[in-house]
């Protein structure tokens, strides 16, 4: 008698683990939809779409070249001391040069896109 409900204690907490886990897959998984749908509405859906494409959000090329703003001439000194920091020659490390070659080319697309959104609110003033 006693062998029997060892049993069934084992394989109904069995049937409770796996639904336990299986509830924590869920929530695990509509978590992280409703954070990449939030960071996609952050964003324009050029930026967000430029941000998928090199692989890299806006808010991390600017920690990486340490930027607050789109300033060129900030983002191309910080890119450069970074590159040249970071050369394998001076024992820098490459993983880290190509982050900032990332982040770089991120924010270049960002300011592209800025550059062209002004471009075509000038034009529709115009008329």
């Amino acid at each position: 008698m006693a062998k029997y409900l060892a049993q069934i204690i084992l394989v109904g907490a069995q049937v409770v683990g796996r639904a336990f886990m299986r509830a924590l897959r869920q929530e695990f998984a509509a978590a992280s939809r409703a954070a990449a749908d939030a960071r996609g509405r952050s964003e324009r859906p050029q930026s967000a779409a430029a941000s998928r494409i090199i692989g890299i959000s806006l808010q991390e090329a600017q920690q990486i070249l340490n930027v607050s703003n789109l300033n060129p001439e900030e983002i191309q000194k910080n890119y450069d001391h970074l590159f040249k920091v970071n050369d394998k020659s001076v024992g820098g490390s490459f993983y880290l040069q190509s982050k900032v070659v990332r982040a770089k080319e991120r924010l270049d697309e960002e300011l592209r896109i800025q550059a062209k959104d002004e471009k075509e609110r000038s034009q529709k003033a115009e008329t």
